[in-house]
């Protein structure tokens, strides 16, 4: 009897993700159109919230909404191009160590175990430090520490498929193992992988805003992280200026959030008949 899909089924906050995400990736892109002022145009310090300055200005003059709209670009693309590179390292790792066993396997599996072995925030600190601050030192740091959570759960995944009669009747035939790997395993991986990619995003997100805040993040742009840092080191908590403080680290959250839900969600349940 033939089975055919009839959908996927998906809860309702997989979409409200997905709109959270699609909607700071507009602001990302129309950032110039949405802000009202350069962030780094220079006015009077310490304006609290008016018509002119949505969120007021911070202790140098700059406005703090135009300052948050562009720091959504910073911080998203730090945290999609870290994801994807991350993602990547640990499939192909995972790949290859769960369809070819033996040396390859223990060779792999011990770097992973030594990479997980030693606490990922502060080596990633150590990392940018030396290489110093800036998005792509920031985005190779976060890459080098980052990917063996996809490695270790896509080995077993891959060694579970390999292990699949259609794959063995295929190296029978005499079919290459990198046509195996691309046209069977990766395929049967995209759901695993995918929701990994979300996950990680929200996670370097974190992360980046955590090295921001403490001076070690994508320097001389505007991120969340960078726009918390001076905010807490100006005082802004004492002096009660909750709109300098709070907008960043709601933007941080929902993003998050978004992207949480669709790698959580977003594992495709498939309904046949």
């Amino acid at each position: 009897m033939n089975r055919k899909i009839v959908g996927a089924i998906r809860p309702k906050s997989f979409y409200l993700g997905m709109v959270i995400i699609v909607l700071v990736m507009l602001i990302a892109v129309f950032a110039p159109f949405i802000a009202s002022y350069d962030p780094h145009e220079m006015m009077i310090p310490y304006q609290r919230p008016s018509r002119d300055h949505l969120l007021g200005t911070n202790d140098v003059g700059q406005d703090i909404f135009s300052e948050l709209i562009y720091g959504t670009r910073a911080s998203l693309f730090v945290g999609l191009f870290a994801a994807f590179i991350i993602t990547g390292m640990g499939t192909t790792l995972a790949v290859l160590s769960g369809y070819y066993r033996g040396i390859t396997d223990r060779i792999i599996s011990a770097l992973t175990n030594i990479a997980m072995a030693i606490p990922s925030l502060p080596l990633t600190i150590l990392l940018v430090a030396f290489l110093k601050p800036g998005k792509w030192n920031l985005i190779l740091a976060l890459s080098l520490t980052g990917w063996t959570g996809t490695a270790r759960i896509l080995r077993t995944k891959t060694m579970e498929i390999a292990e699949q009669p259609f794959i063995k009747i295929e190296k029978t035939l005499g079919v290459s193992n990198l046509v195996i790997m691309l046209k069977h395993i990766l395929p049967n991986l995209k759901d695993i992988v995918l929701m990994r990619g979300a996950m990680m995003i929200s996670s370097v997100m974190v992360t980046e805003a955590s090295l921001s805040f403490l001076g070690l993040g994508t320097y001389g742009e505007k991120s969340w992280g960078s726009i918390l840092r001076y905010a807490f080191f100006r005082n802004s908590i004492l002096r009660q200026f909750t709109w300098w403080y709070l907008p960043p680290i709601l933007c941080i959250s929902v993003t998050v959030l978004g992207f949480m839900l669709v790698g959580y969600y977003g594992a495709t349940d498939e309904k046949t008949v």
